[in-house]
């Protein structure tokens, strides 16, 4: 395969909501340019992207697929996304490194939450933007409606490229505004040029002075030969969409019905003139926020955007060319380990289908295997310090624990579960020492539920999932003064242990131990004997959890010159602890933190609403910045209550609210909830 020049390679993210037809666009795309030789269904579960067993049973993309075509002289590399919210991290995998992103709209349905998240994340990442109104040709469709609401919602720069069009009442083809051309199509996505109907003249007419104005105000002298009536010229036309794609000043839009190869043709034919090639932001952002030029004939530099934990291939590293070109079995030096890397295979990707080449120009998109020490969002470069700003992923609150449903999983979890932690940095994990369990925290139950699945698929692991279990702890409220005493004779040597200790409630979470013994009535040898009784115990309260902020000062006791030994003073301070117990009013303790959730304007009654139902307190309330329309509730909420909330919030916003939560301390459980939780606590332990 010949090496493809920057200038000519195109790589375009696919986004929308789920359903919206990313996947059928794609596969219209591959077999339109004879990249496959059959239109897969997604039914079928024979499409190229959607290649993964899970993908194929649930019906819909998991994961972001790679993909490339050549259209004319064009190599385009396409990167199909999930519509799910579950999944946006491999969006956020997609946008760095594409140079675009066609956003699809269901044509009856409209605009929905994922196209509005989907305009969010392509303008986040800083990306030109296109949309796709897919299924044109249904009769409940309404492009004009769609294109109106897309108008009102996005702005200005919203202008169609393309049509429907309408031939003896029926949707037919579309017409392609610029080249003023109806493309026909039949029922097997053929196409032919016809001069365009007479009950479509109207709306060409009202959608073509749309666009050309569109176009004007994109450079000075086209707005003057606008204003003065002269004709733009068509490849005036075709420049100036191309730069107001570039620096967003024109939003294109086409139409089409991509599972019928309808409209297809002809948004590859902008693709090729007009949507922006990888040089076209002349500078690469850095991690430290700098800039670092562009330079295709410069040295090779390489960002991994994506891992895959491929059981045969082994660990397949994604990554884009940002600068030079790379060839097969050059070494690279990865600078985030410092370790070197040789590139012995380098392979272009359609689905799960690996094409070996010699060399990836600046901009091209590939894939190499075997970098054990190379991980996502790495860069490695020949002969250059830098690091290429790293994707930033979402944070995962839904937590799970994890239980492998036999002696033979439990010994693979850890090993299986890193390589998924490799190939998605939304899922966390950790064995949580205080709770004794194995916690997988995602964005979702079905981010969870896909996740067990591939364990079991890939690596023969099988887990069950339970609630995890909160890190209660206690803590006493008053002061007491308690003795201890430890006595026992059974023939021979006894054991002996006298305290007198002041137990207190005191700051921080460990124990704080002092004497204030006088005249010798507890040696001080068997000082440290009391402090490490003490501690023990503090790891059981009186309802079971973990004691903290226990002050104790040994101020008295006695001792036996024979049978007084460190034991025995340990078994005196556990006694002295459990009536300290008795005594002092402990309390149960939960883990609070600060809360920041981010709605719509209007929403943000309800989440008030139900913060109160969890217990929370709001604290205060800002506009949210660089979000117009939405605002940052600011709480404080009891962990325990914050379980569910990455789903409750999802279904209260409609998906488009996000939160931050971070425990920063411990609060007084009241007493009635405390009660229950102490009953269930100890039922779950008996």
């Amino acid at each position: 395969m010949a090496t493809v020049e920057t200038k000519k390679i195109r790589n375009v993210a696919l986004l929308g909501h789920g359903g919206s037809g990313k996947t059928s666009l794609a596969e219209a795309m591959l077999y339109i340019t004879g990249a496959s030789d059959r239109l897969g269904k997604i039914s079928d579960g024979n499409t190229v992207s959607d290649y993964d067993a899970e993908e194929i049973k649930r019906g819909f993309s998991l994961s972001a697929s790679l993909m490339n075509i050549t259209w004319k002289d064009c190599k385009i590399n396409l990167i199909d996304t999930p519509g799910y919210l579950d999944f946006v991290g491999e969006a956020a995998q997609a946008l760095r490194v594409a140079d675009s992103a066609i956003i699809l709209v269901d044509g009856k349905a409209g605009i929905e939450i994922g196209t509005e998240l989907a305009w969010d994340y392509a303008n986040t990442a800083g990306l030109p933007r296109a949309f796709f109104i897919n299924k044109f040709d249904d009769n409940d469709a309404r492009f004009a409606r769609v294109l109106d609401d897309l108008h009102m919602t996005f702005g200005k720069h919203i202008c169609p490229l393309t049509i429907p069009m309408v031939k003896d009442g029926v949707v037919k083809g579309c017409i392609d505004l610029i080249d003023e051309t109806a493309h026909v199509f039949d029922d097997n996505g053929r196409h032919s040029v016809e001069i365009i109907p007479e009950e479509s003249k109207e709306a060409v007419a009202k959608y073509r002075d749309m666009l050309m104005e569109a176009v004007a105000s994109s450079d000075e002298e086209l707005m003057m030969k606008y204003f003065e009536g002269e004709e733009i010229t068509h490849m005036e036309a075709i420049n100036a969409v191309h730069e107001g794609i570039i620096h967003g000043e024109i939003v294109p839009v086409f139409c089409g019905a991509a599972t019928k190869l309808w409209g297809v043709w002809t948004m590859l034919d902008k693709i090729n003139e007009s949507f922006p090639r990888h040089t076209a932001k002349k500078n690469e952002k850095l991690t430290d926020g700098s800039d670092f030029e562009i330079v295709p004939e410069g040295e090779p530099a390489i960002f991994v955007f994506k891992t895959v934990a491929d059981p045969f291939v082994g660990k397949m590293s994604y990554f884009k060319v940002m600068n030079g070109s790379v060839k097969r079995d050059l070494v690279m030096q990865n600078n985030t380990t410092g370790n070197s890397e040789k590139l012995a295979h380098i392979y272009v990707m359609n689905g799960k289908k690996q094409t070996e080449v010699d060399e990836l120009a600046c901009g091209d998109i590939g894939m190499v295997a075997k970098l054990s020490g190379t991980n996502t969002n790495d860069t490695l470069t020949w002969n250059n310090d830098i690091k290429y700003s790293t994707i930033t992923y979402p944070t995962s609150y839904y937590t799970k624990a994890m239980i492998p449903v036999s002696a033979k999983d439990e010994g693979k979890i850890s090993q299986s579960i890193v390589k998924m932690i490799e190939e998605d940095l939304t899922i966390k994990y950790e064995n949580n020492a205080e709770t004794k369990q194995m916690l997988v925290s995602g964005l979702g139950e079905m981010h969870l539920a896909v996740l067990c699945a591939k364990l079991k698929n890939r690596f023969g692991v099988s887990v069950d999932f339970s609630d995890p279990k909160i890190a209660y702890r206690e803590k006493i409220t008053k002061r007491v003064d308690v003795e201890g005493k430890h006595k026992k004779q059974n023939g021979g040597s006894g054991q002996y242990g006298h305290v007198k200790i002041r137990f207190a409630p005191a700051e921080g979470d460990g124990l704080t131990f002092t004497v204030s013994v006088v005249g010798g009535t507890v040696p001080k040898n068997f000082y440290p004997a009391v402090e490490k009784g003490l501690l023990d115990s503090m790891t059981k309260g009186v309802a079971g959890f973990p004691l903290v902020g226990l002050a104790a000062d040994l101020y008295d006791g006695s001792y036996h010159d024979v049978d007084s030994d460190e034991i025995s003073f340990k078994t005196a301070a556990n006694i002295a602890y459990k009536k300290c117990l008795e005594q002092a009013g402990p309390v149960l303790l939960e883990p609070v933190g600060d809360l920041d959730i981010t709605v719509p304007d209007s929403i943000v009654g309800d989440v008030m609403g139900d913060l109160n139902k969890r217990r929370g307190a709001v604290m205060g309330m800002d506009p949210a910045e660089g979000k117009k329309g939405y605002t940052v509730v600011h709480a404080i909420a009891p962990k325990a209550e914050l379980v569910d909330y990455p789903i409750a919030l999802r279904a209260m916003t409609q998906g488009r609210g996000s939160f931050e939560y971070a425990v920063n301390g411990y609060d007084t459980v009241p007493n009635n909830i405390a009660t229950k939780i102490v009953e269930n606590y100890k039922n779950s332990n008996s």
